[in-house]
């Protein structure tokens, strides 16, 4: 199953790729949420192959939403990372999820321009194009490199992330925003980042890429220290020491 996905995330990410730096059509979902026909392209051929394999199982995608009843379901998101790609920001990635009665069993991740794809079974580890990976060891939270987002009603709502990003910036190494929370997720996976934390996110955001984490080490909870399920509002994630240390400063930011 984990081969058959991986060939339809790569086919995915040949879509996007081809696409990238083109004059593609532009839409808004909202005031700063993004579609182009690239998620669109992409997205059909992901769904297409999946019933093709997997005809009985439910799917929930970012475009069309979700279909079917089963005890098997996909998480789709065919081009996370939408405002990159318009802008021809080269972060981005496609992310398929598979959850068995609300638990992740399989992940892909495929980052189409570096030709970077991870990949987990639960239970099994997780892997950078093949090969085994884990979260860094750093303990300090002083010494990290932590990695967020921002949700789509940034302009409206008081829950936006303004405080905590300027918490975390004072206590850590440094923090970034890339733009894509599935790669955010694999990268705290393979150590390059060490810590994520994010409000608002979607299930297919990040289904995938908290599997891969949680393979490769990471622990996974939600901002305030619940068990991390999907859908769950927020996520936080890192090594069991830098966790610690970022749930002190969320409650701080709460406070």
């Amino acid at each position: 199953m984990l081969n058959i996905v991986s060939d339809i995330a790569r086919a995915a990410g040949a879509v996007v790729r081809a696409g990238y730096g083109r004059a593609n059509r532009i839409e808004f979902k909202g005031e700063v949420d993004l579609v182009t026909e690239i998620d669109q392209r992409s997205e059909a051929l992901i769904l297409e192959r999946v019933r093709a394999a997997f005809p009985d199982h439910a799917v929930y995608a970012e475009e069309s939403g979700r279909s079917g009843s089963h005890d098997f379901e996909w998480l789709i998101d065919p081009l996370d990372g939408t405002t990159n790609y318009a802008h021809a920001i080269p972060c981005f990635s496609v992310s398929i999820g598979l959850a068995h009665q609300g638990r992740m069993v399989l992940g892909v991740v495929y980052d189409p321009l570096r030709d970077e794809l991870f990949a987990a079974e639960a239970g099994r580890g997780a892997t950078r194009n093949g090969e085994p990976i884990q979260v860094a060891a750093q303990t300090e939270l002083g010494r990290s490199l932590l990695t967020t987002g921002f949700p789509y009603d940034v302009r409206t709502s008081p829950i936006n992330n303004f405080r905590e990003w300027e918490l975390f910036y004072k206590r850590s190494q440094g923090v970034r925003r890339p733009g894509s929370a599935a790669l955010d997720c694999c990268y705290v996976a393979c150590g390059r980042f060490d810590g994520y934390w994010e409000y608002k996110v979607a299930p297919y955001d990040v289904a995938a890429g908290v599997l891969i984490a949680q393979e490769a080490g990471a622990v996974i909870t939600t901002v305030t220290g619940e068990p991390f399920t999907l859908p769950s509002a927020s996520i936080l994630m890192a090594n069991p020491d830098v966790h610690r240390q970022m749930l002190a400063v969320l409650e701080e930011a709460r406070r």
